[in-house]
This record gives structure tokens, sequence and C-alpha cells, in this order.
């Protein structure tokens, strides 16, 4: 039998706290939501390792250091509003939803949207919403957010999804180039988004943030 609540505690002493992730909502949301309850029934046993969990279609769970990296970068505020876009099965929005004061939920992969739905609402997490749709058009229609986090990586980042941020907001993504990644934090001032590099970090490309290639003979 595991015993997940050793698990995250191991979790949060082993892979966040040595990776200098030591403000206290950032731990308090990781000791207290059930990573197991949002990674494939299969998967459970390794939720808490660390490494991305497979969702299937390449896409994964982010591993923890890289997620607990990308919050304590993003600040985040309990009255901030959070776009979470390639939720998964909902861990990320779970831990936004501890933090913030509401998170909306892109997902456009019907089948993982409708279990994170099943699994925020297991969960009790009232203050997050999953939408279905494409990661790349956002959720305009409940915006603009404090703070915009995309959940893998990026060549690319539509303006639409720029669009949603507030003056003042904060982004993140990982930025990949071949094998390599770039955790890039970008503050929007005057319109447009000046981006500092956060860490290191890779992850697998989302649908839609990837820039076309031109055709050459």
């Amino acid at each position: 039998m595991l015993d997940n609540a050793a698990n995250r505690t191991m979790m949060v002493d082993t892979q966040v706290r040595p990776s200098d992730v030591t403000k206290f909502p950032i731990i308090e949301a990781m000791l207290a939501v059930q990573r197991e309850a949002f990674v494939p029934q299969s998967m459970r046993n390794v939720a808490y390792v660390g490494e991305n969990v497979d969702l299937g279609g390449g896409r994964v769970v982010l591993e923890p250091r890289t997620f607990a990296k990308m919050l304590d970068a993003l600040d985040i505020q309990r009255s901030d509003v959070v776009l979470d876009i390639g939720c998964g099965l909902g861990y990320s929005s779970a831990i936004f939803a501890h933090m913030a004061d509401a998170v909306v939920a892109v997902e456009e992969d019907e089948d993982l949207a409708r279990d994170a739905e099943l699994a925020l609402a297991e969960q009790n997490v009232d203050n997050a919403v999953v939408v279905t749709g494409a990661l790349a058009q956002g959720a305009a229609k409940s915006g603009p957010y404090d703070v915009i986090c995309i959940e893998g990586g990026v060549t690319v980042i539509p303006d639409e999804i720029i669009n949603q941020l507030k003056e003042g907001g904060r982004i993140l993504a990982i930025f990949t180039q071949n094998a390599l990644g770039e955790a890039r934090l970008g503050r929007k001032i005057g319109g447009k988004v000046s981006w500092s590099l956060a860490f290191n970090a890779g992850a697998p490309l989302l649908p839609g943030f990837v820039a076309e290639t031109a055709f050459e003979l």
C-alpha cells in the first residue's frame, strides 16, 4: 500500500526544497494536493518520482522540480486569476487553485479535459474550471489574466495568448530548441511582453505552440 502523504513530503524534501523553492504557499500547495489523483490509474505508483508522468499522445504531467520552479518564478498571489494552458489531468490547476483566487484551465484533448474536470471535482477544487478547446486559443472569454502558465514546450507563443495577459501580468513558458530548453518569465509592460531567463528546463512541445518552418528546396 502506497503512503502518498509520505511520498508528497519526500517529493518536497528531495525535489522541491533542494531546487531553492522555499516559498511557503508553494510548499503548502504541493504538500496538500494529491498528485496521484491527477495521473492515470496505471501511473499512480510513480506519481511522485522526479520525472515527467506520461499522459499519452506526447503529453505529460511536468516533473515536480520543474513545476515548482515555474511556480516560484510566477510568484502567484492569492488575488490572482490564472490561465493554465495544457492542464492535462488537472494537477497544475489544482496547485494554482490552492494558491490563487481562480483558475481557468484549457485542454484540447477531450478525454483529458473530461477526466481533469472529474478529478478536480473529486478533490473538492471549486475555484477552477476546465475549458475544452485549442490550447493556442486560450480562453479569452474569461480573461484577461494576472498569470498565464503554459504546461509544456513552445517555440512560439501566439499573439492571441499574449492578448489575454493583463497589463503588468506574468507569463511563463518553456522555450525548446532541439533537446535544450529554457523556462522564461515574461512581464507585460506597455502592451508588450519582456522575457527573462528563469531556469533551464525541457518539456514536450505543445500543439499550437510550434513555429511553422519555411519549405526549402
